[in-house]
């Protein structure tokens, strides 16, 4: 599935972007990104009072929102002290549009369909993004995530395997059954919700068996 590309601020008038004015439209941008999904967003429910915010979207070819992850509480590094990794306490919530496969909107080709094993490798590799072991030199972080990225992909296609574990969490009041792993670096896990949407979820700090999940009705707070 591709992902929208990230913009860069252009100056008209030779000086340096202003960083305030460029992460203000890229602020806008991702919201211009996730009220133009036809699916509703997902994210933790109400008994959930720490920050909210808007993570990234992703879009296909023809640029139909595919999918798109909210955060709640910290906001997720990648540094590697393992004394910051520790004290961190984020969710990451994924909504990801259930299809089957299809042509494109542009007629120029065909869009997978996206499971259950679509929510987890975009959990999985989500919180790789985040990750970055104590014990692991910067230069070779590149190689490491590759190698990892690879693996998370092989877990999300076989969720019937022993790396993963059944967990029912509430979605929209009504329990529901997830796939579930923990790591080192955290935990994943991806399930069905009832309206057309597949949900994934990464974190670390926070205990995944105490979470629900709810539709979005206003994106305002998590601006």
């Amino acid at each position: 599935m591709a992902t929208t590309s990230r913009m860069t601020a252009q100056s008209t008038t030779g000086t340096a972007p202003d960083p305030g004015v460029a992460a203000a439209a890229a602020a806008r941008r991702t919201a211009e990104g996730f009220r133009g999904a036809a699916f509703p967003w997902y994210g933790l429910d109400g008994a959930f009072t720490g920050p909210r915010r808007l993570m990234q979207v992703g879009t296909a070819a023809d640029g139909t929102v595919q999918h798109g992850a909210i955060g709640h509480g910290d906001e997720p590094s990648i540094r590697n002290e393992a004394s910051a990794a520790d004290k961190e306490r984020f969710a990451v919530v994924v909504t990801v549009a259930a299809s089957p496969v299809r042509r494109s909107g542009d007629g120029t080709g065909v869009l997978d369909a996206t499971t259950v094993s679509s929510a987890a490798w975009l959990a999985g590799s989500g919180l790789l993004a985040h990750t970055w072991p104590p014990q692991l030199d910067h230069t070779l972080r590149d190689d490491w995530l590759d190698q990892q990225t690879e693996t998370a992909f092989e877990l999300a296609d076989d969720l019937a395997g022993e790396e993963w574990s059944a967990l029912s969490l509430p979605v929209d009041g009504v329990p529901t059954p997830f796939h579930y792993r923990e790591s080192e670096f955290g935990w994943v896990l991806a399930g069905t919700a009832g309206n057309g949407v597949h949900i994934g979820a990464y974190g670390r700090g926070m205990s995944a068996y105490g979470l629900a999940f709810s539709a979005i009705e206003d994106l305002t707070p998590y601006m």
